[in-house]
């Protein structure tokens, strides 16, 4: 339980409706206590940082003056809603966020009333509390909808589409672009905050539409006061984009700043139509290492915040991003062609000293991952090689492209696919549960999953030298510890191998899986077949073990449903083959957050998983004939 003398404004508020109750003149007071108790818990439990503490003024304000849950708050990704969480009644739960049982990583509606949309990806804000807005006009109630999104947010694509869907439909929407990147520059101090709240005023509103109203009956007068109008506000605030798609643009102001943000906030409430509110906050605010570096401070793991630096944890061995990313500037060295492009996931997936030493050969597109998978479609038009950094659960949104773009063309553009599999705490948003099965029903796409860290560089190798689309996938952290050989070696396309001979019983395990299965084999005496690829599958390696082996048991880390060993299954039918088959892989439904042992252990997984459903998978086989005897 917290402590009422440490914290004696935040200890009373149990849920918005408290908040609330509290006078205004108290609120840059709680601010601090929600500031504390933020850095407090998570510097113990670890989890998102430097996006919540930019956001504790904001949070404060929007709960303060909406009267939440009943308006709807819709958070963009999540990362930035723990205030939101800990003003919400969640505030003694807040040391479990992410543990397995805890408070869920990012908003999710099952948890709470006050979490209006489940997020957890990007740039889904505006259309959601576009939906909410829409139906709330439609049942005829007074219910608002606010979308919070960051400037990283609304460089996707889908925030524009929402943008421009809500500004034709003048629906009641108010977005809050959450700026953190900027630099509050002089201009947004108190002038730019007298202005905010004039044009956000009533008598402002009336007045400009009554002129529009006049004005348009006298075109060349309305088009000179609308060209002075803009004039007007582009000396202080940037935004003529968002007037023109239909919103009524007010900012930017201090997001620091309580009084101006709940008198904003207040005004904005009573107008209709779409708004948007600019405010500009500072990542990390309040606590001077992750103002420092809010990208180090982004996501921690448990942390000593009294230090001004966080402390390195040594690791034995590469973790698979760290394999990747120094294979693209060995191979960059090498290729010429060779182009680096990522969504906005630099440091996540290994592209930090690629982006320093070949800066005209790296792109960062932003959260923008069809245009990402275009782009490098483009690229390889022209005879580059480019190669797609991205996170499974990422590229599922650019899936029409890899189809339409990349594939149906055939072009050859090598996919980095990183996280694959479980991920751990950050829950299903960010699972790789599905990668093996929407890729291998492509046509043209060669699928890899690496046993270890160095058949993750021959697989890489591989892929770009392969001459069409293809992808590599393979899990967060570091795999088994196999040193990695700094060569260019390839694998020939579409072969397996034998990691260990036994009998009775053939696992043919794919990427990850291959290290507990092999666990798993010895204990059974079983063979242990690393498939490495998915597609082409080794057809003749899968016959040869089914013609060897009383039984066949696949395994991956990907959904069962049209996985690795569904296409198994597939080749086994072709060839009108019989043998008991089991598929051993994720289920069909969304694993909660947790450690990735825990949950590779929960779903049977790990290596005595492997073998004790094996176990039982025999024993119900024997059984069988028994009976059928």
């Amino acid at each position: 339980m917290i402590n009422s003398k440490q914290y004696p404004l935040l200890s009373r508020i149990d849920s918005a409706e408290d908040l609330r109750q509290l006078d205004e003149r108290e609120l840059k007071a709680l601010a601090d206590e929600v500031r504390h108790y933020l850095l407090e818990s998570v510097s113990r439990s670890g989890g998102h940082l430097a996006a919540g503490l930019g956001t504790v003024e904001l949070t404060i304000a929007l709960h303060y003056v909406f009267n939440t849950p009943y308006d709807r708050l819709v958070w963009d990704v999540g990362h930035q809603a723990y205030p939101h969480k800990i003003l919400t009644g969640r505030r003694d739960l807040l040391p479990t966020i992410r543990k397995r049982g805890g408070l869920a990583p990012f908003p999710k509606r099952s948890e709470s009333p006050y979490d209006a949309f489940g997020v957890g990806h990007s740039s889904t804000s505006i259309s959601a509390a576009l939906g909410m807005a829409v139906a709330a006009a439609l049942d005829g109630r007074e219910g608002r909808a606010v979308a919070i999104i960051g400037d990283g947010g609304l460089t996707g694509g889908m925030a524009f589409e929402a943008l421009n869907h809500a500004g034709a439909l003048d629906a009641n929407l108010l977005v809050i672009l959450n700026d953190n990147e900027m630099s509050i520059s002089p201009n947004v101090g108190a002038l730019t905050n007298y202005l905010a709240k004039i044009l956000s005023s009533k008598l402002y509103i009336t007045v400009r539409e009554g002129s529009k109203f006049i004005l348009k009956r006298i075109p060349e007068v309305w088009e000179l006061a609308r060209r002075a109008e803009e004039h007007v506000k582009g000396m202080v605030a940037p935004g003529t984009l968002f007037e023109e798609l239909g919103f009524n643009y007010i900012g930017p102001i201090d997001g620091h700043d309580l009084d101006s943000l709940i008198s904003t906030l207040k005004n904005l409430k009573e107008l209709k139509g779409p708004r948007l509110l600019h405010v500009i906050t500072k990542k990390g605010k309040g606590y001077l290492p992750a103002e420092r570096d809010p990208v180090a401070y982004h996501g921690v793991s448990p942390f000593d915040p009294s230090q001004e630096t966080l402390a390195k944890t040594p690791s034995k061995s590469l973790t698979y991003t760290q394999v990747f990313g120094q294979w693209l500037c060995d191979m960059a060295e090498r290729e010429p062609k060779l182009i680096g492009i990522t969504p906005a996931m630099r440091e996540g997936s290994g592209l930090v000293e690629f982006s320093e030493r070949f800066p005209s050969r790296y792109f960062d597109v932003g959260i923008a991952e069809q245009h990402a998978v275009t782009l490098a479609a483009g690229l390889a038009c022209e005879g580059y090689k480019p190669v797609v950094a991205i996170y499974s659960t990422f590229l599922q949104r650019g899936y029409d492209q890899l189809i339409h773009d990349v594939a149906l063309q055939n072009l050859p553009v090598l996919f980095a696919i990183d996280r694959a599999g479980l991920v751990g705490p950050d829950g299903p948003t960010h699972a790789g549960s599905f990668d093996l099965s929407f890729l291998r029903c492509i046509p043209n796409v060669v699928v890899m999953a690496p046993a270890d860290e160095n058949e993750c560089r021959k697989m890489l190798t591989t892929g770009l030298e392969y001459g069409g689309p293809a992808a590599v996938r393979y899990p967060r952290g570091t795999g088994p510890g196999v040193k990695v050989e700094r060569d260019f070696s390839t694998l020939p396309i579409g072969k397996g191998e034998i990691r260990r001979r036994g009998r009775k019983v053939a696992i043919l395990a794919f990427g990850s899986m291959v290290a507990p299965a092999l666990a798993a084999a010895e204990a059974l005496d079983a063979t242990l077949a690393n498939m490495r690829f998915v597609k082409p599958l080794d057809e003749a390696l899968v016959l040869e073990l089914a013609r060897d082996h009383e039984y066949l048991v696949t395994v991956e880390e990907n959904t069962v449903l049209g996985g690795a060993g569904s296409a198994v299954g597939e080749s086994l039918a072709a060839h009108r083959f019989l043998i008991p088959l089991l598929h051993l892989g994720l289920p069909d439904r969304f694993l909660e957050h947790g450690s990735r042992e825990e949950l590779l252990a929960e779903v049977g997984l790990d290596a005595s998983g492997i073998r004790l459903r094996i176990e039982r998978f025999l024993r119900q086989n024997q059984a069988f004939k028994v009976i059928a005897s």
